[in-house]
Parts: structure tokens; C-alpha cells; sequence
């Protein structure tokens, strides 16, 4: 239909319009036209134009209906001209007034209002909040200069321009009319435009002040529906702007509008385009974040993974966040890995995104001989002693947390034992199955001896751990012992025996466990004794020696 694109530049002459008072509007003149119109009423959803000459055309915009003149419309739009020509040879009857019904018109009744007004030669403001429809309704109506001098398209155009290029308001103000002619918005490069606009000036002032990574334009850019958006940040990332400015930017637009979708603030959007918005603006972001090591943060990144899991995205782009946060795990803090859910009766945090990184964290390693894997154990443990605390997480959450990576990564297992503990004293009505599932990584073997004496004395763990703790501790003693040269009458054997039969009968009461501690505590004793005489000998003999 002869569109023409809007040219991402400054004109420089040629203008044929009026600036107004303000430097946001202006004033389009009367033109010279075939009929003039002494005003246009309006009842309800009618519009009519009073002349002293009968209306004869009747275009239907939406829900509304202008009572025009064939003359004065057609005169100014190559495409109503076209259409008019079509119906008034093939109808019969010409003394009624000929209906056209304009279609997905850009800007709706209310743009074509202003068009009708340019038709008849009447003054209008074109301003930032309508000059983007309007300029969109001329190139549909084909309202070029090959139909008239001065025509719709030839007086929008610069405007457009001159508003896009000066004023970093106005152009916000665009792009968010753009929003309901997004088809013809971008196929006459007026987001294109607009984007190049922005990520100029926000370059320009982003190299003027090279300090922080949260500069003043971060807020405005944030308002953008998430297409708009990428388009800002694409001409931004052409310009070589820092990647961690780039991500910084990415992560507020997040923020903003994931928290809308989660807090529920939209309250208009039906649920299932919501949930479809949502899914769309993840994938969105997981592809144009910068590729550049630390240009995003691990917290960020898991945020944007819980939300692709809950959105079901392509699993493809979850596994490139995965991997990536998999990556970072090493350097990570356990404040990166908080990302709290929303429900009142869930868990504080999502576990369930954390387990899901360390799971693809473990799998790489066998690609990655340099694997600092008791860096992520560390990791890990604090982060289960942060979330151990809280009631509403769960068993199952609590245990695939801790089973997520192998035992090698921890050098001792004191750290993970504290942790269970937390969660054994947050979760007091565990049935006793549940405790001895939360338990079961405990190894005698892989606990300090502080850590085993607190869990011998530690009534919140299952019986069985706890008996178990003792005599593995009564059989350590007596190694000790026998290798001292006691005469402690129990052997080492007849204590394995019983420990043996113990665990097959599982009889043993909590007094037989208080027994059994004093009797480890007596051996402890007559172990530190052997000790001290064994050192009184031995400087004994190096002074004889001597």
C-alpha cells in the first residue's frame, strides 16, 4: 500500500508544521480542501459532520460510526479514494450514503477522529501520546504526498521525528502507544527509532558517569513491555555498553515485572495470558543475557530459573541457566542462593531450584579436573544451616538438599550434622521414620570427636543413631585402650560382638544408652591416664638416656 519507514534521523528541513507553546506539541494548520465542515458533533457512538452539503459516506471505526463526505475523504486518502471508487461501481442504489468499515485501524475511533479533523481542515495538536497512531493510521489510509501536497503522512512525520530525538520522555510516552499498534509500530521503524534514541542517550550518559551499576535510566527503561524492551537493550549491547551495566538493567526489568506476575497487581490480564506473558518475557531475557563471566549475579540467575520452572519454558533454556549457575557455585556466598518463594504455606526458600543446580553441577564435573568441589560442600552446608530453620519446609526438600552432592565433598561432616540438627529441633513432631530418613548420611567415621560426643547426648535423633554412636564409640575406646596396654576386661572383640547383637535385637533403652555413655566416659578417663604415664615414661627414659 506505498508504506514508507520512518528514517532513524533528524530531518533537517522541510518542515511544514507550527511549534506550539510547548516543545511537545504542535499544531497542525488548516489545509486547502474541496469541502469544509462547520463541526464535527457527536452523539453517542456517531459522529457527524455539519456542512452545508449532505453526508453521503459512513466509515465504521470499532463501535463508532462518522457521517462524513465522500469529497473531503477521499481527496486526502489514496485507500478510502480506492475503496469508494470499488462500492460506487458495483452498487445500485446512489442516493444512500455509501458504508466503508475500516478494520484493525491503527489507533482506533480516536486516531480516526484526528484524521477526519486533517480531512476537513481543521486544527489539531498532535502531541507524544497520539502522534504514534496517527502516524500509523496515514501510511494504512495512505495518505502520502502522491495523492495531495501537505498530506497527513508529510505533516506527522517530522514531529515524530523531532519528539523521538529531543525529548527522553516523549519518547517513553511513544513506545507505550505503541504498545496497541505494535504490527505497524514496528514495520515503520518507529520502536526501532525510539530504542536507538534511548540507548544513545543512556550510553552517553552511562560513559559520562562510569560509577555504580544502577544509573537514573534503569527505572525509566523498566516500564517497557518486554519486546520494547529488548529492543532497547539490543541497540544498547550494539553501542559496547559494559555487560554487567547490561545485566544490572536486565535484573531490574525483572524484578519489576516478575514481581507483579507473583504479588498478582495486574489485576485486568486474564490468568492464562498472564502465565503466557510470563513464559514469554523469561525466554526473552534468558537469551539476550550477556554472555560475559560475572555480567549477571547467581542470585539473579537462580530467580530466573524458579521462574522458567514455574512458566515451563523451553527445557533447553533452563538447562543454559542451569549450566551457568552451575558455573558460579564455587564463588558463591550462601546469601546468592536465597530465593524465597511467595506462598504462605510454602518453604521460605525454593530448595527445590537450588538442588536442581547442584545436580547439573555434579554432572559437569567430570568434564572439569578443576572442580573445587569442597568449596560448593561449604557452600551447601551453609546454606541447609539458613534454611534448617524454617517449619514449612519439608522433609523430602530437606533430604534432597542433602543428598545433592556426593559425600567427598566435605572433608568431615560436622557442619552437615549441625544442620540436621536445626532441622530436627524446627521440626519437633517429626514421626520417627521422617528422622531417621533426615539421619541417615550421619557416618561415626565422618564427625569430629565434639560432634560425636553432642550426638550421644542428643535426645532429638532416633534411638538407633544414638545407640549406635555409643558403641562404635565404646568399640573406639577399647581399641585405644588395648593398644595402650590396658587391662580393661572388656576385649575389642567382645565389644563388636555386642554391638552386633544390639542392632539385631534393637531392644536397647534409652537407660541401657545412659549406661553405656558413663561407661564411655570411665574409659575416656583410663585412656587419658595411660597417656599421662605413658609421657612421664618416656621423659623419664630420655633422661637416663642422657
Amino acid at each position: 500500500m506505498g508504506k514508507k519507514s520512518l528514517e532513524c534521523e533528524i530531518p533537517l528541513g522541510g518542515i511544514s508544521i507550527v511549534d506550539g507553546v510547548k516543545r511537545n506539541r504542535c499544531v497542525v494548520l488548516p489545509a486547502k480542501v474541496p469541502i469544509v465542515a462547520d463541526s464535527l458533533e457527536r452523539t453517542k457512538q456517531n459522529w457527524i459532520a455539519r456542512a452545508n452539503s449532505t453526508t453521503d459516506l459512513i466509515i465504521q471505526v470499532g463501535d463508532s460510526s462518522f457521517h462524513l463526505h465522500k469529497l473531503a475523504m477521499a481527496s486526502r486518502s489514496e485507500y478510502l479514494n480506492r475503496l469508494i471508487f470499488e462500492r460506487e461501481s458495483n452498487r445500485g442504489n446512489a442516493g444512500d450514503s455509501l458504508k466503508i468499515q475500516l478494520k484493525n485501524l491503527p489507533g482506533g475511533a480516536k486516531t480516526f477522529e484526528l484524521v477526519v479533523k486533517f480531512c476537513y481542515g481543521w486544527k489539531f495538536d498532535m502531541t507524544a501520546t497520539n502522534i504514534a497512531p496517527l502516524y500509523c493510521a496515514a501510511h494504512f489510509l495512505e495518505m502520502s504526498e502522491d495523492l495531495v501536497e501537505g498530506n497527513l503522512i508529510f505533516k506527522a512525520e517530522p514531529f515524530l521525528t523531532f519528539l523521538i530525538y529531543s525529548s527522553w520522555k516523549d519518547t517513553f510516552r511513544i513506545l507505550k502507544k505503541c504498545e496497541s499498534i505494535s504490527s505497524w509500530a514496528k514495520e515503520l521503524q518507529i520502536v526501532k527509532c525510539c530504542s536507538e534514541s534511548i540507548a544513545w542517550k543512556a550510553c552517553t550518559e552511562s560513559n559520562a558517569k562510569t560509577t555504580g551499576l544502577d544509573p537514573w535510566w534503569f527505572e525509566d527503561v523498566s516500564v517497557l513491555r518486554i519486546d520494547h524492551f529488548v529492543e532497547v537493550i539490543q541497540s544498547i549491547q550494539r553501542r559496547g555498553v559494559k555487560p554487567q551495566l547490561v545485566g544490572s538493567c536486565i535484573a531490574n526489568w525483572a524484578t519489576k515485572w516478575f514481581s507483579q506476575f507473583t504479588l498478582g497487581i495486574d489485576k485486568v490480564t486474564p490468568k492464562d495470558i498472564t502465565l503466557q506473558l510470563r513464559k514469554v518475557s523469561t525466554e526473552c531475557l534468558i537469551k539476550m543475557l550477556p554472555v560475559e563471566e560475572n555480567s549477571v549475579t547467581c542470585n539473579f540467575l537462580l530467580q530466573l530459573l524458579k521462574a522458567g520452572m514455574v512458566s515451563k519454558i523451553n527445557p533447553a533454556l533452563l538447562c543454559v541457566v542451569e549450566r551457568r549457575v552451575a558455573s558460579m557455585l564455587e564463588q558463591c556466598r550462601v546469601l546468592d542462593l536465597l530465593v524465597k518463594n511467595q506462598g504462605d504455606h510454602e518453604s521460605l526458600y525454593d530448595v527445590a531450584v537450588v538442588v536442581r543446580v547442584l545436580q547439573s553441577y555434579v554432572c559437569s564435573m567430570s568434564s572439569n579436573p578443576a572442580a573445587k568441589l569442597h568449596n560448593v560442600g561449604r557452600l551447601v552446608d551453609g546454606y541447609l544451616a539458613q534454611v534448617a530453620r524454617d517449619e514449612n519446609l519439608t522433609v523430602e526438600s530437606f533430604i534432597s538438599l542433602v543428598e545433592a552432592l556426593p559425600q567427598n565433598a566435605r572433608f568431615c561432616d560436622d557442619s552437615l550434622y549441625r544442620a540436621i540438627d536445626m532441622f530436627l529441633k524446627a521440626h519437633s513432631n517429626l514421626t520417627g521414620e521422617d528422622r531417621s530418613g533426615v539421619c541417615r548420611v550421619l557416618e561415626y567415621h565422618r564427625l569430629s570427636q565434639e560432634a560425636r560426643q553432642h550426638v550421644m547426648h542428643n535426645d532429638r535423633l532416633p534411638l538407633k543413631l544414638t545407640t549406635k554412636f555409643v558403641l562404635l564409640e565404646q568399640v573406639n575406646m577399647t581399641r585405644s585402650m588395648t593398644n595402650n596396654g590396658s587391662n580393661y576386661r572388656r576385649t575389642n572383640t567382645q565389644t563388636t560382638i555386642r554391638v552386633s547383637k544390639d542392632f539385631e535385637k534393637r531392644q536397647i533403652n534409652a537407660q541401657e544408652i545412659k549406661m553405656m555413655s558413663k561407661d564411655v566416659e570411665m574409659m575416656k578417663s583410663q585412656l587419658l591416664e595411660l597417656n599421662t604415664c605413658k609421657i612421664k615414661l618416656q621423659m623419664q627414659l630420655k633422661r637416663c638416656i642422657r
